[in-house]
């Protein structure tokens, strides 16, 4: 076999080489994402009417100073692409404090931090990325809500009735100071009230860095 002949039998193989390691790092990724790592968690959402409670008026309005509770969850939920397979990247955290003070029918004042070193998502690569050069969380380990204008509900909320409003507040997060307003689910269960918001968050206007890295290609917004 000639030179040429040689040259053109390396270069096939060589292809035939490339196509094989394409395959298998798409393929890879695919299994990863969807049979080792699992579907994303659903987006969390408002929490179920207690049992009884639906339907039944409140006798007393629910005045007073309302503390974050036990069990409470803030989070971030960003899409992402690893090698042409898309995946949901989501993080969450219990370790939230904070409270709401209601008068009457509205709700006069609320502030609630974050302990952002706390986040985590199901892969430690990410969560090194997010407490690094995304977050910067030794530099800045919370997060902080404030509202800012207060929240009218119209009327006294019957014990488990759900009720949307829109929410003002400022919003503290990677030490950039912004307004924010979106828009909040909330039921009123006579011994607790159970929120459930969600704020789009566009990393730019907060000097939040792209959280892209290697392999990893992101959207430039997330939803906190």
């Amino acid at each position: 076999m000639g030179a040429w002949g040689r040259i053109a039998r390396w270069k096939r193989w060589v292809l035939i080489g490339v196509a094989i390691l394409l395959v298998a790092v798409v393929g890879g990724t695919f299994a990863y994402i969807h049979l080792v790592e699992g579907k994303a968690p659903a987006p969390l959402t408002q929490a179920s009417p207690s049992s009884g409670s639906s339907g039944l008026s409140s006798a007393t309005a629910p005045d007073g100073t309302w503390k974050v509770a036990t069990g409470s969850v803030v989070g971030y939920r960003v899409n992402e692409v690893l090698f042409g397979q898309s995946n949901v990247a989501v993080g969450r955290t219990g370790a939230i404090t904070g409270s709401i003070t209601v008068a009457g029918t509205t709700i006069t004042a609320g502030t609630i931090t974050v302990d952002m070193t706390t986040v985590t998502s199901d892969q430690s690569r990410r969560d090194e990325q997010f407490n690094g050069r995304i977050m910067e969380t030794a530099t800045y380990p919370s997060a902080t809500l404030v509202l800012s204008d207060p929240v009218t509900l119209g009327s006294i909320p019957a014990v488990g009735a759900e009720r949307s409003v829109q929410v003002t507040g400022t919003l503290t997060l990677h030490g950039v100071t912004k307004t924010v307003t979106f828009s909040v689910a909330g039921r009123y269960q006579g011994s607790t009230f159970s929120v459930a918001g969600s704020i789009p968050i566009t990393f730019s206007d907060w000097s939040i860095q792209s959280p892209s890295f290697g392999p990893v290609t992101t959207e430039v917004h997330g939803t906190l």
